[in-house]
């Protein structure tokens, strides 16, 4: 280090003492530059009084983060970054009473080994200003971030924009945040206070409060990075929210979130809810009383109506007695709604009923040919864990003058990217009239028995079901019209025909049958079919009786369950035309 000036004048009649000639009460000191291999202070200046106390300033200091890291270890290893400022140290013998310093960060980079935290280019503003209390220090302290990139695991924040003001203390063993407050741009403030064992390495209190935040800005910037796993990890939003959250040593103590006016669309279009307001008030120590309600919205695209719920947590429990989500023209109704958090995993268990809900608004909201009829079920219990929820009953609907039985229904990760579905299906005395009119068949009266074992969906798509379509028992008008024994044909594949009695059946309009069939075993992406009974070289799908008379013949035994899509999407959008020879 280069002392220029008259530093060695100065210490010389320090050391003289008062016991000499000379009366000496202050030395001043002027020094042009002192230098590091780490940065220069130019401009220094300073006082020593005999009683002991002294000061010193620096007007332009200037340190390479980089090299002062190579002599003075950073908790960052900075690879490159500068910092220019000023600083004034006043003290008493040999320590220091009070530190005041201000100046600018630039161009800092850092990055650590396991690629967790990086910072790129960035730079902002900085003061602090410490006293001596004891054997604590007393702080105030402001940091300006203006610019560049930071990456802390999961968090990418750049450009900037963050402002944070603290006053505290340090100790050897403590660093105390006694009230802080960070300013977040165009998201809105946070007031902080906290503690952090400096000894142990970890924090020992945060108290983190903010009110009016704006979502649409905090979601991607703030909330996202940690949901990218979950239900929530591709939203759009906008509203409000007050945030209040209380961390300790052992954990999370205590939560106050408020919801203001949210808006809120899954962009997977999963769900989504509309002027949405909750108050969400969360201790470990004690039960609190939850609430939540919304304008509107929608879940798995069914229309959901306008809401309010309430709920009471304990701990990591939740329970409700009843809630009730009205759909459509009904509604669901949960009772004995019981859920806990163990080990990081939900468990819950509940009551279901649904109110009659009209088949024919139900099936134009998911996108469905229209369907008379009425949806109701009162389903014992539904139980949810570790990502999977059963169904313990059965779920019953009443379609095309018939009933439709929905058994051993499993959901696995229901709202993931890649939910998974197992139920059995029983089908009984459907109106074929009805049915074949509300698919554009062509017209088939008579009643139809259906059942669909062992079906799995995945991402929605089947992937395993063993199904059977048949005439129901009983007497009743069987009659096919000469538009769905094409259609039936196109369904049987290239070389499907139909077997006419006589050369003038092509005459008619209809046909008489005495049973109708198929069925489809699906595996790995391929359909076994089969029909009423078999017949040379393939199967009867529909077999006629009396006169007029038809009979339908398949042939492909193996069919491509996308290739059979096709089929049944080309027949009943109507672009398979009748022709009878």
């Amino acid at each position: 280090m280069r002392l220029n000036g008259l530093i060695a004048s100065w210490l010389g009649l320090a050391l003289l003492g008062p016991t000499h000639a000379v009366a000496v009460s202050r030395i001043d000191i002027r020094v042009g530059e002192i230098s590091h291999p780490a940065g220069t202070a130019r401009e220094v200046s300073g006082a020593l009084e005999m009683d002991g106390r002294w000061q010193a300033r620096a007007a332009d200091v200037q340190v390479d983060l980089a090299a002062l890291h190579r002599d003075f270890p950073l908790p960052l290893a900075p690879s490159k970054g500068r910092v220019q400022g000023k600083a004034e140290l006043t003290g008493r013998d040999r320590l220091p009473a009070r530190v005041v310093a201000e100046g600018s960060l630039r161009e800092l980079a850092f990055s650590d080994a396991e690629g967790l935290h990086a910072g790129e280019n960035l730079g902002g503003n900085f003061s602090l200003d410490a006293t001596r209390d004891g054997e604590d220090w007393r702080y105030a302290a402001t940091l300006d971030w203006r610019g560049g990139e930071l990456f802390w695991q999961p968090l990418y924040l750049a450009g900037g924009g963050v402002a944070l003001r603290g006053e505290g203390t340090v100790s050897a063993r403590r660093l105390t945040l006694e009230r802080g407050r960070v300013a977040l741009k165009d998201i809105g403030e946070l007031t902080l206070a906290g503690a952090y064992d400096r000894e142990a390495r970890r924090p020992q209190a945060l108290r983190a409060a903010g009110k009016g935040l704006d979502m649409a800005v905090a979601y991607p910037r703030l909330l996202k990075p940690y949901l990218e796993k979950t239900a929530l990890s591709d939203l759009e939003i906008a509203g409000r929210a007050d945030l209040d959250i209380d961390w300790t040593a052992e954990g999370l103590a205590a939560f106050d979130v408020g919801l203001h006016g949210i808006d809120v669309e899954d962009r997977k279009g999963r769900f989504g809810f509309y002027k949405l307001d909750a108050r969400v008030p969360w201790n470990r120590q004690q039960p609190t009383a939850a609430s939540l309600g919304y304008a509107g919205g929608h879940l798995l695209k069914l229309p959901l109506g306008e809401t309010a719920l309430a709920a009471t947590l304990n701990g990591y429990s939740l329970t409700a007695p009843a809630l009730r989500l009205p759909v459509l023209d009904g509604a669901l109704s949960l009772t004995d709604v019981s859920a806990a958090l163990l080990a990081g995993q939900w468990y819950w268990h509940l009551g279901a009923s649904i109110v009659p809900i009209s088949m024919l608004d139900f099936s134009h909201a998911v996108g469905w040919p229209a369907m008379q009829g009425k949806l109701a079920a009162s389903i014992p219990m539904v139980t949810y864990s570790n990502g999977m929820m059963r169904m313990e009953g059965a779920m019953g609907l009443n379609v095309f003058d018939g009933s439709v039985v929905v058994d051993n229904l499993t959901l696995q990760d229901p709202l993931s990217a890649a939910p998974r579905l197992t139920a059995d299906i029983r089908m009984r005395d459907l109106d074929l009239g009805l049915l074949t009119q509300t698919f554009s068949f062509g017209a088939i009266s008579g009643k139809l028995d259906g059942d669909v074992q062992e079906l799995e969906l995945s991402r929605w798509q089947p992937v395993n079901f063993d199904a059977s379509f048949r005439s129901s028992p009983g007497s009743y008008p069987k009659k096919i019209s000469q538009r769905a024994v094409q259609n039936i044909s196109a369904l049987g594949g290239a070389g499907a025909a139909a077997a006419i009695q006589r050369s003038f059946l092509r005459f008619f309009e209809e046909f008489n049958y005495s049973r109708i069939g198929l069925s489809c075993l699906l595996r790995n992406g391929v359909c076994a079919m089969d029909g009423v009974e078999p017949a040379q070289n393939g199967y009867v799908i529909v077999k006629g009786s009396g006169i007029p008379a038809i009979t339908v013949l398949g042939y492909n035994r193996s069919v491509s369950w996308d290739e059979l899509l096709q089929r049944i999407r080309r027949v009943t959008s109507g672009n398979a035309k009748p022709v009878i020879k």
